[in-house]
């Protein structure tokens, strides 16, 4: 096994979804069959922004052809989750040490290729330095001291004296996924419902809006921000059961199976408010798997 960056743009030819399967040509097919079972990050440019980033981490459980062009391969992951910001590829002086020559130029024939493996270390520094900023709006702040213990250690920075083992049991940790699930859905939806518009803060300061999954992480749904969106506690609830969903074009869907007409404290134009960022808003595949497994039209 190997762990590899693999090359990512969101607005590419390639059948990417993020944080659920990799298109790639069969140029690099060796390449990623060595990192199956193993860890990847992705990295590329992002939408408004210069340069190149890491953004996020997964991992890679299997390797298909696709059968529609013959010459390309799907990698399939699971267990993915957003950095808590983009990281420059030559933030600290690069993570990457094949990516740079002695003089500290960009080696350009390694710069261009897609997926690209690298060593445990450098993994580590770029995990060490993605997930670790801590959450601005820390649920349970006055939760009793053993919940605080709890709380405290699933928030702690990483720590990899012998890297392996505490990164991937704080990646694969549940609280420790949803608090970051919970932190990225807040932060890039400014703390408030995209169904209602509403930004309630308590005397703590704490938002109370909540994180929601579109497909459940117990169907198979991955903590990508793409696969979330931040609702207040009654439209979680309800977007849960299936009687609110959401159209492609980000329009509110009302089931009639709803006993109470619910449009007064949606957004009177029905349509939810969703990041200015593409790569940010809910994806289409998943919204679609919201209508057609959870909803009742």
């Amino acid at each position: 096994m190997a762990k590899a960056v693999f090359y990512h743009k969101h607005d590419s030819s390639y059948h990417d979804v993020t944080g659920k399967h990799y298109h790639f040509p069969q140029s690099y097919l060796s390449r990623v069959q060595q990192t199956v079972g193993d860890w990847i990050v992705y990295y590329g440019p992002l939408p408004a922004l210069p340069s190149r980033y890491y953004s996020g981490v997964a991992r890679v459980t299997s390797v298909t052809r696709d059968h529609v062009t013959g010459d390309h391969y799907y990698a399939h992951l699971s267990d993915y989750l957003d950095f808590d910001r983009p990281l420059g590829y030559q933030e600290s002086g690069g993570y990457e040490r094949k990516l740079f020559k002695a003089d500290g130029s960009v080696n350009g024939g390694r710069s261009v290729q897609a997926v690209r493996l690298i060593e445990n270390g450098e993994f580590a520094a770029i995990i060490t330095a993605g997930l670790s900023t801590p959450d601005e709006w820390p649920d349970r702040r006055d939760a009793p001291e053993a919940l605080r213990h709890e709380l405290d250690e699933v928030q702690r920075p990483f720590e990899f004296e012998g890297y392996e083992r505490p990164i991937v049991s704080q990646m694969v940790n549940r609280p420790f996924r949803d608090a970051k699930f919970r932190q990225h859905i807040r932060r890039v939806y400014d703390r408030t419902c995209a169904f209602t518009g509403l930004k309630l803060i308590n005397g703590g300061g704490r938002p109370e809006v909540e994180a929601a999954h579109i497909v459940p992480v117990e169907k198979g749904g991955n903590d990508s921000v793409q696969n979330g969106i931040a609702l207040s506690g009654t439209v979680h609830w309800m977007f849960d059961r299936g009687l609110l969903s959401l159209a492609d074009d980000y329009e509110i869907l009302c089931s009639r199976h709803l006993n109470y007409d619910v449009s007064h404290i949606l957004h009177r134009d029905l349509r939810a408010r969703v990041p200015s960022d593409i790569h940010m808003r809910p994806h289409p595949e998943y919204m679609a798997w919201h209508r057609e497994n959870i909803f009742k039209s």
